[in-house]
């Protein structure tokens, strides 16, 4: 059932007075986009040589090329300006509204097309489902779990009154239809500020408008995730930005769906904001970025319109974000980039005289620092271009280009890439058997028959060689969790008990987890390092034991002749480790469930129940997440990569019956040469193409 949808064509954005700015610094994508082409190129080449069975091929690779859609994920703190950052990012500085309650944000997912909009969809909502509603409703979200394991009565009936609040504003706002929009989606063909508004902003004015319908929040409380698809041909590539709504909300629900934003994409922006710069209060965004791998990470500091004198301040705030960061095992050697998206706005507005005086002072404080100069034109008015070089976006678009470029290599030229380079050795391999049928040499007698069950068994034999790995991997990966996770128990609760005799029990007590999420992360490392090389020697066995087919069926050259393998799945970095536990609060209900316990064994057996009740959720996550499914992931490229060889080794079987006189309809008659030199130039463009074969950790 989808209620309320609606769909027109006209896209209703009020398009920013300079948007050529937002296109020179989205060129910083160009090179992705011109190795997409490139690689788009070599792909037609194969297929005008190529038969229909080629032709076919190379369709479905040039659909994998034109949906590639690399993603950059936001996070940051509350009040730190990161969605009016994602308004200047998409050229729209009003469409998202940025002034809203965390738990009434959503996952925002902007999709910006290089090409025009074919699809009637401009804007998808979709809605919490029943039961992750009604989890909420009983339990509290995290919040309500973490409050419940301490016996904290008195926080969990703060925790329902709020809900209760909740629950009746929801049901003012959308009456009988409350029930019925659970797990359903909103579509829509148009796409404006005030539509977002109904979805992602809460407003409290509902009692007020009669039509209900159109009213600000209204499906707010309820919305969990908004896909957005805007035609912004500034940009030379597809691209999506997420706009999480962070980690510290109420309940901490969206703290889980902003971990499964990260692990969705590639590359991440950490926005801070310049007057509250990373500290300690923070933990719980450093605990999420502490999983992911530097080269990934960027982190924007917001925001420095606000400050005094950020031409010398922004050297000690950069040199505090790296402290914060390594001493809580993060990723310290992330990029920064210090802007404002005040700035950036007001640029693309073309409005850049009317910004307040604090942010005028500021933004020539930070020029003269920079560029030594004033942020003027020849009139000696202020530069809508200056400014928008001195908001940091184009230095972030910079940086996201090398992070995207990788990605975009990572999971889609380069698998592109590999199939390509394997139709162009099936030609290369056609050429020389039509070229053995016009000189009549002699041929290797073709068992056709044996070539589909001799690919069956290599397939089989290597899934089956899959399967026996990770038989021992995985029993190896939850032993080392199990360890980690009990060991840091017994280190836990001893030393609580040390505490206690040194101390007595009137004296709180704190125990950091850094260590246990370390324990973890480092045996996901090593699960994800064995199983990658593990899957590679398959991958690579296999490929060869096909090349063999070739070798024998079709009499080619072994030395000259090579299949690429398919490439290892790349595995998610394990964000979850980051989610909160009991140990990371510093809540009044954790103090007051230390000082209800009496006597030193009450102490520990209680703590030791209160900790492995949250960690075993991360373990069993762990377990989930990248065991089984690591395996499995592994085995649907091999499939395709021998589905795919057995397609061609097929149509090699027909071509070596192809008689002399019907070899023009090939294409290799007396073009042949044309057409092999044609191959060779795509095969260059392929290889370069070809990511280095290598295992991933984090």
């Amino acid at each position: 059932m989808k209620l309320d949808s609606k769909f027109e064509t006209a896209e209703m954005l009020e398009p920013a007075a300079e948007l050529d700015l937002l296109a020179n610094g989205a060129s910083a994508l160009r090179p992705i986009a011109d190795g997409l082409d490139e690689l788009s190129q070599a792909i037609d080449t194969i297929s005008d040589i190529g038969d229909r069975a080629i032709s076919a091929s190379t369709r479905k690779l040039q659909q994998r090329l034109r949906r590639a859609e690399p993603s950059v994920t936001m996070i940051g703190q509350v009040k730190s300006g990161k969605t009016s950052l994602v308004n200047a990012m998409i050229g729209s500085p009003d469409l998202l509204p940025a002034d809203v309650n965390p738990w009434t944000s959503v996952v925002t997912s902007i999709h910006l097309r290089s090409r025009p909009l074919v699809d009637s969809n401009r804007a998808v909502f979709r809605f919490f489902e029943q039961d992750e509603w009604k989890r909420l409703m009983q339990g509290g979200g995290r919040l309500g779990e973490l409050a419940g394991r301490a016996g904290a009565d008195g926080d969990l009936a703060k925790v329902a009154a709020q809900l209760d609040a909740m629950r009746d504003k929801s049901l003012g706002r959308l009456g009988d239809k409350f029930e019925l929009l659970m797990g359903q989606e909103h579509k829509y063909g148009f796409l404006d500020p005030e539509l977002v508004e109904r979805y992602v902003c809460l407003g409290d004015d509902f009692e007020f408008d009669n039509d209900t319908s159109t009213s600000r929040g209204r499906f707010a409380d309820i919305t969990k995730s908004a896909d957005l698809y805007m035609y912004r041909p500034e940009y030379p590539v597809d691209l999506c930005i997420r706009d999480t709504p962070g980690v510290n909300d109420t309940f901490m629900m969206r703290e889980q769906i902003t971990v499964r934003a990260i692990r969705e994409s590639r590359s991440c922006v950490v926005v801070l904001s310049a007057h509250q710069a990373m500290s300690a209060v923070d933990l719980a965004l450093i605990r999420l970025i502490a999983n992911i791998p530097s080269r990934s990470v960027v982190i924007f500091v917001n925001r420095i319109d606000e400050l005094s004198d950020p031409g010398s301040q922004a050297t000690d705030i950069a040199a505090s974000i790296r402290k914060t960061i390594k001493d809580h095992h993060g990723p310290a050697d992330a990029r920064i980039i210090f802007g404002s998206a005040y700035w950036a706005n007001h640029a693309l507005r073309g409005n850049v005289g009317d910004m307040d005086p604090q942010s005028r002072s500021a933004l020539i404080n930070w020029a003269e620092a920079e560029t030594g100069g004033m942020p003027e034109d020849s009139d000696g008015q202020l530069s809508s271009a200056q400014i928008w070089e001195l908001s940091g976006l184009p230095e972030l678009f910079s940086a996201l280009s090398e992070r995207v470029s990788d990605s975009v290599g990572r999971d889609v030229s380069d698998n592109v890439a590999r199939t390509a380079f394997n139709l162009v050795s099936s030609l290369e391999t056609t050429e020389r058997i039509m070229v053995r049928r016009e000189n009549d040499s002699n041929v290797v007698p073709l068992n056709r028959k044996a070539l589909p069950a001799e690919l069956d068994r290599i397939e089989k034999r290597s899934l089956a060689r899959i399967d026996e790995e990770f038989a021992r991997l995985i029993p190896e990966f939850h032993e080392r969790l199990d360890r980690a996770n009990l060991g840091f128990v017994d280190r836990a609760t001893g030393a609580l008990i040390k505490h206690l005799e040194t101390y007595g029990e009137l004296s709180v007590w704190n125990y950091d987890p850094t260590g246990l999420r370390i324990l973890l992360r480092t045996a996901y490392q090593v699960f994800v390092r064995r199983s990658q090389a593990v899957v590679q020697k398959i991958y690579d066995d296999a490929a060869i034991e096909i090349r063999e087919l070739y070798v024998r069926g079709f009499d080619v050259d072994s030395a000259a002749f090579s299949i690429e393998p398919p490439a290892v799945p790349s595995v998610p970095p394990p964000v979850f480790l980051g989610q909160t536990i009991a140990l990371d609060m510093n809540a009044g209900w954790w103090k007051r469930w230390w000082r209800s316990r009496r006597g030193y064994r009450a102490y520990a057996k209680d703590f030791g129940e209160l900790i492995l009740s949250e960690t075993s959720s991360i373990v069993q996550a762990l377990k989930n997440d990248y065991g089984e499914a690591t395996r499995d992931a592994a085995m649907a490229p091999l499939v395709e990569f021998t589905r795919a060889q057995r397609a061609i080794l097929e149509d090699l079987s027909q071509r070596s019956e192809i008689l002399p006189e019907d070899l023009g309809d090939y294409g290799l008659g007396e073009e042949a040469k044309h057409k092999a030199a044609a191959l060779a130039s795509a095969k260059q463009v392929l290889m370069r193409h070809l990511a280095p074969n290598k295992t991933e950790t984090h």
